[in-house]
């Protein structure tokens, strides 16, 4: 008799450690945290308020609603095709910086977990802690040990930052190409310049040894004491980085490339989807607006998201990006209707998949009886 196929695995543990990390299975899921109603509520409300002050006060400032949605209406099937291809590659793409931090997560697995964190944490106001456990539950349901999946979403956490501040640079010397360079630009480059160096020191520096690692927690202590000092509790700095350092030296070590390369790929994906919206909105107005002015204000524009004011950077990112890209060149409504075009196929589409990818993980739990 022959006998049944077995699946193959979500997680394949690396070679040599297959039991120490079962052990750590066998000690159940982690524990998961609920929304907080008065945090969701708060976060709701300045969400609003926020929304309402950009697209209803900002935002019209630029250009006209009716102009910018009379331009979507007539776009091509072409440039439609082209925007639909653009967005499935954004979400395809997406999936990649976390299998990068998770080595042995498989595709299929980590689309689900990936999909659904995106919609709780970028949906969902004040849901940020929602979908940190939320991860921390997928992965324990795909037979990822805890200690493997703090060092995935810690990881791909750090490399993010790392994209957004290292953008502005590129963005500043896309500027260069187009000869439009205003000072606050050359600032912000300037600024994400010194913040990247210095944040690719220090991660140097806790990862090259313990010693060193030590050396950057004295350092911090001290720096960060006027404001400690002050806390109930003053917390150990020192302490909290080496924790730190252990969880991800390994894996930083062996994969930091195809980590980086995989966050820069789906910020390119990212562009892309703005720049066909540009083409596909403009027409004729477009033609003379060149894809560096476009990557320019793209990339510029994601400091904006580094302001906790609404979830995704909704709203804040939408209002810096339509002022840069008029600054670069483009009228005001195409310029308008590209950023409701891009920002429509980059976050709904996700967001929906989102919905569906909790619904099926939800259902395939209760089938197998899991958390």
């Amino acid at each position: 008799m022959v006998s049944a196929k077995q699946p193959r695995p979500a997680y394949i543990p690396p070679a040599g450690m297959a039991s120490e990390l079962s052990k750590e299975l066998e000690e159940g899921p982690p524990r998961t945290a609920t929304l907080s109603k008065k945090k969701t509520i708060i976060g709701g409300i300045v969400t609003l308020i926020v929304l309402a002050v950009v697209f209803l006060g900002l935002i019209p400032k630029f250009g006209d609603y009716n102009v910018a949605l009379e331009s979507i209406k007539n776009m091509s099937v072409g440039w439609l095709v082209a925007l639909s291809i653009s967005v499935i590659v954004t979400i395809l793409v997406y999936v990649l910086p976390y299998q990068a931090a998770i080595p042995g997560l498989r595709y299929g697995p980590a689309f689900v977990i990936r999909q659904t964190s995106y919609t709780i944490s970028n949906a969902v106001p004040a849901g940020g802690a929602v979908g940190l456990a939320l991860q921390y539950g997928m992965l324990y349901s795909y037979r990822v040990p805890g200690s493997v999946a703090t060092t995935g979403i810690a990881v791909t956490s750090v490399w993010s930052v790392f994209i957004t501040l290292g953008l502005p640079i590129f963005g500043v010397l896309a500027a260069v190409a187009t000869g439009q360079v205003q000072q606050a630009w050359v600032v912000a480059g300037l600024v994400g310049l010194a913040s990247i160096v210095a944040a690719v020191v220090v991660l140097w520096l806790i990862l090259r040894s313990e010693k060193s690692a030590l050396a950057v927690g004295r350092i911090a202590t001290k720096i960060a004491h006027p404001v400690t000092k002050r806390m109930k509790s003053e917390p150990d700095i020192t302490d909290a980085i080496m924790h730190f350092r252990g969880e991800i030296v390994d894996v930083v070590r062996a994969h930091w490339l195809w980590i980086t390369v995989s966050n820069v790929l789906v910020s390119l994906a990212q562009f892309m989807i703005l720049f066909i919206s540009i083409r596909a909105v403009g027409g004729d107005r477009a033609t003379g607006f060149t894809i560096w002015a476009a990557f320019a204000a793209f990339a510029i524009s994601r400091l904006a998201s580094m302001i906790p004011a609404t979830p995704g950077g909704l709203g804040t990112v939408d209002a810096v990006l339509i002022g840069l890209l008029v600054t670069f060149g483009l009228d005001e409504s195409t310029a308008l209707a590209a950023d409701l075009v891009w920002r429509a196929a980059s976050f709904i589409p996700q967001v929906l998949l989102g919905v569906g990818t909790f619904v099926w993980w939800r259902a395939r739990q209760a089938r197998t009886g899991g958390i």
